[in-house]
């Protein structure tokens, strides 16, 4: 079959799975949702059969990023800067806070419902018999039509550790790894040593890993140096100065300086950013970026739900913190406003999250939490909650749902308090969802 006879049969093939199964990006999304046995079912075996059938072999440069928290921001850095730089960018992101087109963008805009339903029909033609999750569908979507629309460069994030994650079916030209805490034990292991050996299963022979883990595990470490990555530290490799008016990142002895703050808020968006710069550094000869494109990237780079400022007079946080680590960056965050008031939490988390440790390091931070059960699979319920805050000695009002205790906090907070949401994705995006004259 000549290769116009194959594309048009290939098509073809797609547009008929598309009628016989689904058609619209929700119907795709709702039979996703309820096919595979398990929400996660690590493992590249089944999914690495289906990307070998599609023949999703990238020419473009991947940057890979995995970590416990911060992925997400830099991500995001990245695909301000190189889009600043004239890049067409495939950025590929989890979860989404309200749309599914969120995790899909191209040229940083959200992939259309048209064009992921179209991916969807793809992997589907070529799935066969081979089951999969709604992440490794999903995963296989989005670089599926990155490859067909020419983007520049991929930058993929992990869903959930890194080796036996779907986006590490490809190999990265450069991987980053952020922080590294305790989170998903149930599927990473119970300690630091054996997540790090997870998250590090992204580095690759010979090739840039940036490590962004001040502390990071000897795991990591070792598994760096059998494979022969060329690791870059933060700390070490990379470093950063900040100073009132602007800040500096040096990696392998360049220096980029007089850079603006980051848009997003918080210290520890600094080691973000520069994980970002030291990535783009590294692939410097097959991806230049110069200072501008850079400094461009930091002022546009922005995450929904990370430290969002939404309201003032009391000031409106939301947050997606969800685990001890990300917790503790939360609270950081809200000494540093300093506004003089109380701080009021809206507080509603997973049951399979370490609620006592978030409550924990917020414990000084917040002077009263209001909770509300989570309805959504593995959600906690509110006494769930009730029980961490009795036990730690905090005072707390029960809410039937997010959206109520987040207007009950609007009405209780004063003018110079603080009233943060935090806990996990569905929290803030439930309260995303409140129509803006009730928030």
């Amino acid at each position: 079959m000549h290769g116009d006879d194959a594309k048009t049969g290939a098509e073809e093939l797609i547009q008929a799975v598309s009628l016989s199964l689904a058609n619209t990006l929700s119907e795709w999304l709702a039979l996703l949702e309820t096919r595979h046995p398990k929400t996660i079912d690590l493992g590249l075996d089944r999914a690495e059969a289906v990307r070998a059938r599609l023949g999703l072999q990238p020419a473009c440069p991947i940057v890979t990023v995995a970590g416990t928290n911060g992925k997400g921001s830099v991500c995001a850095y990245l695909e301000a800067m190189l889009s600043a730089a004239g890049y067409r960018v495939g950025c590929y992101t989890s979860p989404h806070l309200l749309h599914y087109n969120e995790r899909v963008r191209i040229g940083r805009q959200e992939a259309s419902d048209a064009d992921l339903a179209a991916a969807f029909a793809a992997v589907e033609a070529a799935r066969g018999d081979t089951s999969l999750s709604y992440f490794e569908q999903g995963t296989l979507a989005a670089v599926w039509l990155f490859q067909r629309l020419k983007v520049d460069v991929m930058v993929l994030e992990v869903g959930l550790g890194g080796r036996l994650d779907a986006v590490n079916l490809w190999d990265a030209d450069c991987a980053v790894v952020t922080t590294i805490d305790l989170d998903h034990q149930d599927y990473l292991g119970p300690d630091r040593e054996r997540i790090g050996f997870e998250k590090a299963g992204v580095f690759r022979a010979g090739r840039p890993a940036i490590c962004a883990e001040p502390n990071p595990p000897q795991s990591l470490l070792d598994h760096a140096a059998r494979l022969g990555a060329r690791l870059f530290e933060i700390g070490q490799d990379i470093r950063f100065d900040i100073g009132p008016e602007d800040w500096a990142c040096h990696v392998g002895g360049t220096g980029y300086v007089r850079l603006p703050h980051p848009r997003m808020r918080g210290r520890h968006q600094y080691a973000n950013a520069s994980a970002a710069i030291a990535a783009l550094w590294s692939l410097r000869e097959r991806l230049p970026v110069d200072p501008d494109a850079i400094r461009a990237g930091l002022s546009e780079a922005r995450q929904p739900g990370r430290f969002q400022i939404v309201g003032e007079r009391p000031r409106r946080v939301l947050d997606v913190a969800h685990n001890p680590e990300s917790a503790r960056s939360l609270a950081a965050n809200l000494r540093e406003l300093a506004g003089g008031g109380e701080v009021h939490a809206v507080f509603a988390m997973l049951a399979d999250k370490d609620i006592a440790g978030v409550v924990a390091a917020l414990d000084d931070a917040v002077g009263h939490w209001h909770i509300a059960g989570l309805n959504v699979p593995r959600g906690a319920d509110a006494e769930a909650l009730a029980g961490v805050l009795r036990a730690a000695g905090r005072a707390y009002t029960a809410h039937r749902d997010v959206a109520t205790a987040w207007r009950s906090a609007c009405e209780a907070a004063k003018p110079a308090d603080t009233i943060a949401a935090f806990g996990s994705f569905y929290t803030v995006a439930e309260i995303m969802a409140v129509p803006r004259e009730n928030s």
